[in-house]
């Protein structure tokens, strides 16, 4: 999800040739990468312990299929 958002952001930006939504695609992703780092994955592996381990260990985080 979060990676189809900043997608179609950065589509607008481009379309609009919008330095204001460039910007604010850039913070989006900081905002993201804060978000997921050090809220959603702590949660997660609270949650589910090893077995969320082991999914990290075989799956990348912003782009599918990376290891």
């Amino acid at each position: 999800m979060y990676v189809g958002i900043t997608l179609i952001l950065l589509g607008e930006a481009l379309l609009f040739e919008s330095a204001v939504l460039f910007l604010y695609v850039g913070l989006l992703l900081v905002w993201f990468q804060l978000f997921i780092v050090y809220y959603e994955e702590p949660t997660l592996r609270r949650l589910f312990g090893a077995s969320y381990e082991s999914y990290c260990k075989s799956v990348s985080r912003w782009i599918p299929g990376l290891p």
